[in-house]
């Protein structure tokens, strides 16, 4: 079986992957907070865990992957390790509550935005419908696999925070709050770079100084906050309060993962401190192992027109955004993950016309040979395949698998092969890249099919005004008309 390496943000070197179980890959991914629409900046970091998932199921490892969905306790200023502001889901609530009674256009569908359930379940199942446009296959998993934080609560969060206090890693401060006690995990910064000198002074401004004179250490991050006033709370033996952020995505890897140590842990460059740091000293702190995940990959920033996106600047665009502006969601998936994810990418809507050609060219050579559902893919050791499971293989070299592609695609290469063998190949691209295959046939929209008769029909009966309109009908719905004498076929435009 092949080995991959790749990039350990823990080691700062590449590794080769070793998995704990032989054969088998245990991964987590920091998934979404549903408090609003996921945009294309999270979705980078979702793809790149859906690439690597392929990447490695494609290689013949069989992977068990956990995307976790917050839904409780993520604080708006999550630059900060104990979380300052409002929590997410309280300030989404609000915010669904002021747009309904001022009638606000284009505002979620949620019967009581005071529910922080209901408004948590609507933008859980809106980030579903979205990954799965975006053939993401964490979206088709069972329901353990993209565990909620609210139901992980009471049998897994609050049980490891007492291990921790139990091995002296935690305290209950004056205040009730417990936290976590940095000063015991002497590892805590390695993930990140800091030392504890630096973040103690760096503290000041940071969090509540109410709340910062009940640490031990300035840099003490917050496991569970008594709060009986907090909008979803829960009880404990430190009173009814709720979890920090933190200690969510330890308690529910190891709970769904079942075990102490996974292969590989994922997210974007943002979480590495302090989130991912914080998970590495709670987890190895109740366990008492070296290691929570044995490789730690963190995906770039996306830009857009050159600046950092996120919801907090409104720089941001959802993926239904760009599908309202009729663009594919295969263009988009391939957009957010050809570049390297070592790498910052910029996105821009002039961008995505390259990406569009990439995939006609790719769906026009999966048609020339058959290509379909159902085609059995060739088994990565293929000798056609071997640039193109070489990248993956390299840090999931992404750009250079799409070469290996396209390559492999050139009308000397593709006609060079038998066709039955050529769509195996294919089809053993497309399950990384998953951007060969349509979501529908190309004429299987039967206004586009009824539109294109009566431009026909309108021309015979020499109704010019009539074919027009019914062609800028079909060019308004996103397709390329065109007419010969053959009559008149529409195709979906992709971008």
């Amino acid at each position: 079986m092949i080995q991959p390496r790749f990039y350990n943000s823990l080691t700062h070197r590449l590794e080769t992957l070793n998995p704990i179980e032989p054969g088998r890959v245990t991964m987590y991914n920091c998934g979404p907070t549903v408090y609003d629409y996921a945009h294309i900046g999270n979705f980078r970091s979702f793809l790149f865990a859906d690439v690597l998932r392929r990447s490695l199921e494609f290689l013949g490892y069989n992977v068990t992957q956990v995307m976790n969905i917050t839904d409780v306790g993520h604080m708006t200023d999550d630059r900060q390790a104990d979380g300052g502001g409002q929590d997410k889901m309280a300030l989404a609530a609000q915010r669904l509550k002021d747009a309904k009674q001022t009638k606000k256009a284009g505002v979620a569908d949620v019967d009581d935005p005071n529910d922080p359930y209901q408004v948590a379940r609507y933008f859980e199942n809106a980030f579903i419908d979205d990954a799965r446009r975006l053939r993401l296959r964490i979206a088709d998993e069972p329901d353990r696999q993209r565990p909620r934080a609210t139901d992980h609560v009471a049998d897994s969060m609050i049980p490891m925070i007492q291990r921790l206090i139990d091995n002296d890693h935690a305290y209950v401060a004056d205040d009730g709050a417990v936290y976590y006690a940095v000063e015991s995990f002497p590892a805590y910064g390695q993930l990140s770079g800091n030392s504890l000198d630096r973040l103690r002074g760096g503290a000041g401004g940071r969090v509540a100084e109410a709340d910062q004179k009940n640490k031990r250490h300035p840099a003490d991050f917050l496991l569970w906050k008594p709060d009986e006033t907090h909008l979803m709370k829960w009880d404990s033996p430190w009173g009814t309060g709720y979890p920090g952020w933190h200690i969510e995505c330890s308690a529910m890897a190891r709970a769904t993962l079942e075990s102490d140590t996974i292969d590989i842990h994922t997210g974007g460059e943002d979480n590495i401190f302090p989130h991912h740091e914080c998970e590495i000293a709670q987890s190895c702190g109740a366990s008492g192992n070296e290691r929570f995940a044995n490789l730690w990959l963190h995906a770039r920033y996306l830009m857009v027109d050159g600046e950092k996106m996120s919801k907090s600047r409104g720089n941001f665009y959802t993926l239904r955004d760009l599908v309202e502006k009729n663009i594919d969601p295969a263009v988009i998936r391939l957009e957010l993950m050809r570049g390297h994810y070592r790498k910052n990418a910029d996105f821009r809507l002039k961008g995505l016309e390259e990406s569009a050609s990439a995939v006609r060219r790719l769906r026009e050579a999966a048609r020339k040979t058959n290509l379909t559902p159902d085609t059995t893919p060739a088994p990565a050791d293929h000798p056609g395949l071997k640039p193109f499971v070489d990248a993956l293989a390299d840090d999931l070299n992404v750009a250079g698998a799409l070469a290996a592609a396209f390559e492999f695609i050139a009308p000397a290469s593709l006609d060079a092969n038998d066709p039955a063998e050529a769509a195996a190949i294919l089809a053993a691209m497309d399950s990384v890249l998953a951007v060969m295959q349509p979501d529908q046939a190309p004429d299987a929209n039967d206004e586009a099919a009824e539109l294109c008769a009566a431009i026909d029909a309108a021309r015979a009966a020499k109704d010019f005004a009539a074919a027009d309109a019914a062609r800028d009908k079909l060019q308004s719905m996103g397709y390329l008309v065109s007419t010969t004498q053959d009559g008149t076929t529409a195709e979906k435009k992709l971008a």
